[in-house]
């Protein structure tokens, strides 16, 4: 149980606090700019979507993070930094083909695995669970 929550915070921790520099901080539009736009200038994908992928992905980071340290909605969270770890491994990738993905978006995954495999009746310090636990009470 206590596992669980402290690598659900840990993770929510890392993608909430991103997203919160990304937002309120760098902005999005500049993180667009800078880490997408410019970056993959001239590669194949276009740059609507480019910036698109770029000024969504700090609102996700931002929600999803807060989501997975509440307990609120995991599965859809989990699957929100799933598919920003897949996007930002694809980017990196396509920049460097041989990108070290040990430091930054490895650690991310085993974290990301490790809730979302847990068992989801061990994790009872979550607002889910408090939900299940009410909904079972007004059924009994």
């Amino acid at each position: 149980m206590w596992s669980i929550l402290t690598v659900r915070w840990v993770l929510g921790l890392i993608f909430f606090m991103a997203g919160w520099w990304k937002c309120f901080e760098l902005t999005p539009a500049e993180h667009a700019r800078q880490y997408f736009v410019i970056g993959f200038e001239g590669r194949w994908i276009p740059q609507a979507v480019l910036q698109s992928l770029g000024l969504t992905i700090p609102y996700v980071e931002l929600v999803a993070g807060a989501l997975v340290c509440l307990g609120l909605f995991r599965h859809l969270a989990y699957l929100a930094i799933a598919a920003i770890l897949v996007t930002v491994t694809y980017g990196h990738l396509l920049l460097d083909p041989l990108y070290d993905t040990t430091s930054h978006i490895f650690p991310r995954l085993v974290l990301l695995v490790f809730v979302w495999v847990a068992p989801m009746e061990h994790d009872l310090i979550s607002i889910d669970a408090a939900i299940r636990r009410i909904r079972g009470r007004r059924g009994a």
